[in-house]
């Protein structure tokens, strides 16, 4: 049993944690090549907000959207 909880310990912190391990020691050299997967995730959220507004002036300017508060039944 001892065996199989070292097992579990190696994949983790040997192997699934090695790339985390890798980007801590790079931020004493670069802050910013550290930090790559948040301005990457920061930049795809961006182009999503834009998308959604987009398309909610898109659906808006053609009238398709029911702004009044009867549309629903429950707010009656």
């Amino acid at each position: 049993m001892k065996a199989f909880f070292e097992a579990i310990q190696y994949l983790f912190v040997d192997i699934l944690f090695a790339p985390l391990d890798f980007i801590r020691s790079l931020e004493l050299s670069s802050w910013f090549a550290a930090n790559t997967i948040n301005w990457i995730f920061m930049i795809i959220c961006v182009a999503a907000m834009v998308y959604w507004i987009k398309q909610l002036k898109l659906h808006k300017d053609n009238n398709e959207d029911n702004q009044d508060t009867t549309a629903h039944s429950f707010f009656k």
